[in-house]
């Protein structure tokens, strides 16, 4: 299981990459391998405003349907539209090519709510 130092995470398998006063998003390694071949990724619109813990999309594998779950609050400024032709880069490539959305947090300290690489990995060993 690959899972960047640099990278915060969420409990629903989301992390979060500070860029500034943006933030990247994107599921974790551990999230694809459990989901399987990805099919379909459905993103949420430029300009759409996520809250923290609510849903903003979801992704479908051959198994499954799951929920992206936003890890913080803010408005979307851009969004990975190369999954429309390519959802297999979040299996391919989770952390690099298989980014889902950057945001303009609202509170950026959210962040610091969010687990580390070590705690993220001790949650995921648990189950």
């Amino acid at each position: 299981m690959n899972t960047p130092k640099e990278l915060r995470y969420s409990e629903e398998h989301e992390w979060v990459k500070v860029e500034g006063d943006r933030i990247r998003i994107g599921i974790t390694d551990f999230a694809q391998s459990e989901l399987g071949d990805i099919v379909f990724v459905e993103l949420p619109e430029v300009g759409d405003t996520i809250e923290a813990n609510e849903p903003f999309g979801s992704v479908e594998s051959v198994k499954t349907v799951s929920e992206l779950y936003a890890p913080i609050s803010g408005k979307i400024v851009e969004i990975n539209e190369e999954l429309d032709d390519s959802p297999e880069f979040v299996n391919e490539s989770p952390y690099e090519k298989a980014w889902m959305i950057v945001i303009e947090p609202s509170e950026p300290s959210q962040v610091e709510g969010l687990m580390t690489a070590e705690q993220y990995e001790e949650m995921v060993n648990q189950d």
